[in-house]
């Protein structure tokens, strides 16, 4: 299964196509995000543990700030997507988004635009996505809690790692 693995990323690499690595917590996934981009010949790389950023700030962590779009925005400031332009964006526990915020996410995915919280102005990047998750995102569809055409969107190509415990 590793071998396999090695290949794909390999063969992924130099594509633009959205990556869904799937596993169990501590499998890898990041590293095998990271060992894609790095076949990529893309130059940034930024990871993002969607789990990690509290919900009432991942969008301007994600899309970036105005100045005064609220209480504390003192400065406007790009957000991870915009750094990543030009590279990989690799949002780690995407199971964990809120789903108010997923239709921003989709409607990025589609059209590579966005805008900075406060903003009417979009700003266009060219980057891929990659995401990850050990969570069952059929189930969470089925739940209600993950759109399905996000869910498409960023599963283009679909790896598996297989846990620790099964590795020799």
């Amino acid at each position: 299964p590793l071998k396999s693995l090695r290949q794909s990323t390999s063969i992924i690499g130099p594509t633009n196509a959205s990556v869904l690595i799937l596993g169990e917590s501590g499998a890898g996934k990041e590293r095998v995000a990271q060992a894609i981009h790095n076949a990529s010949g893309k130059r940034t790389f930024i990871a993002v543990n969607c789990a990690a950023i509290p919900k009432d700030l991942i969008e301007s962590e994600l899309f970036g700030v105005t100045k005064g779009a609220y209480t504390g925005a003192v400065t406007s400031e790009k957000g991870l997507i915009q750094e990543a332009d030009g590279g990989t964006l690799f949002l780690d526990e995407i199971g964990e988004l809120e789903i108010m915020l997923q239709p921003k996410l989709l409607r990025f995915l589609e059209t590579r635009k966005a805008r900075r919280l406060g903003s009417n102005e979009e700003y266009s990047v060219d980057l891929r996505v990659m995401t990850a998750t050990n969570r069952d995102l059929e189930l969470e569809i089925a739940s209600g809690s993950f759109r399905a055409d996000l869910y498409y969107r960023i599963s283009e190509v679909i790896l598996t790692i297989p846990p620790l415990r099964a590795r020799p």
